[in-house]
């Protein structure tokens, strides 16, 4: 039976001389991996639509087992993505936590809406580490972590200062810092930052403009959620941290460059 399905490709890998295996992302039937016959082939109908990031209408002949891609007719190749290397590296990690937490076969409606939402954004020009922390956050429950942001996690007040704690799983206001002496504590606009992440759709936000430091700040709060409470490590956020080294070292080599310059 055939089925059309609107998906975007998480990932493919070779299979034979010719061939691939796409696994999708989509609306209708959650994520799953089809066949696609001949994609190699530069000329193939389906070499276009078969690339990472692809968002698409797909053709689907399914089966008890790996489905086979018939024809696609692709809504948004992802240019600006596809071009370049800052904006492939957060499009790759956002794409991999979503093949990494989702299971195949099941429908996950909230989720492939994240996933459009952000790679849309990425391809818009949007901040891409913003955005990946837009993912970070809403899909934390699909991993099995529900942190409690709206309110203190130990004794429920909505008022007052807050810190995170990750043994309480969320946050904590100040009468209960006692309870964790590890608590990282938040600012206002840091609590605010991190609810926003976590409620607001990405396509209701604006272009933020936020400080590097506020975004690494929070990012390292919700790796950490990641790393130590699910295990989770991903291939794609150590090239991002390798990026982000040649980032800081190109940045203080023009520093010094410049200094140079105004002392000769």
């Amino acid at each position: 039976m055939l089925h059309k399905l609107e998906g975007i490709v998480l990932k493919t890998r070779d299979y034979g001389e010719s061939n691939k295996i796409v696994t999708l992302m989509t609306k209708e039937a959650g994520k799953i991996g089809v066949m696609a016959r001949g994609a190699k082939k530069p000329r193939s109908r389906l070499a276009a639509i078969s690339q990472t990031f692809m968002h698409g209408i797909f053709i689907v002949q399914r089966t008890s087992g790996l489905g086979t891609l018939q024809q696609g007719e692709l809504i948004n190749s992802m240019r600006h993505i596809q071009t370049d290397i800052v904006r492939a590296a957060y499009a790759s990690y956002i794409v991999e936590l979503v093949d990494r937490l989702m299971e195949e076969g099941s429908p996950q409606p909230f989720a492939f809406e994240v996933l459009k939402q952000a790679l849309y954004a990425i391809d818009e020009e949007y901040d891409p580490e913003a955005i990946a922390l837009f993912v970070d956050w809403k899909l934390l429950p699909y991993a099995g972590v529900r942190p409690v942001l709206h309110q203190c996690a130990s004794c429920g007040a909505v008022e007052g200062e807050f810190a995170f704690s990750f043994s309480q799983g969320g946050f904590l206001c100040h009468r209960c810092f006692h309870v964790d002496q590890y608590i990282i504590r938040l600012n206002p606009t840091q609590v605010k930052l991190i609810r926003m992440f976590a409620n607001v759709p990405i396509e209701k936000i604006g272009k933020l403009e936020l400080k590097r430091e506020t975004k690494r700040f929070i990012k390292m709060i919700v790796t950490t959620i990641y790393e130590e409470q699910t295990g989770m490590r991903l291939k794609s956020r150590s090239f991002i941290d390798q990026l982000e080294k040649s980032e800081s070292l190109l940045s203080l080599q023009k520093n010094d460059e410049h200094e140079k310059g105004v002392e000769s």
